[in-house]
């Protein structure tokens, strides 16, 4: 089972990882991420595996419990 995960005391709310899984991750008010914590699909694993590399602050992490 892989999910998205967020280490809060990196994330600045950049917002690309919104932008690169939409399915996945939504931004609130203040632009930072909401993660719907579902498991990822096989289909989805794709754009979570280059919105985790594509985070500036090393926020995000994919996880496979």
């Amino acid at each position: 089972m892989n999910k998205l995960e967020i280490d809060w005391t990196r994330c600045d709310g950049h917002g690309l990882c919104a932008g690169l899984a939409p399915d996945e991750v939504l931004l609130d008010e203040w632009g930072f991420p909401v993660l719907r914590g579902r498991e990822i699909t096989a289909g989805e694993l794709p754009d979570a595996r280059r919105a985790v590399l594509a985070c500036p602050a090393l926020a995000l992490r994919l996880s496979s419990r």
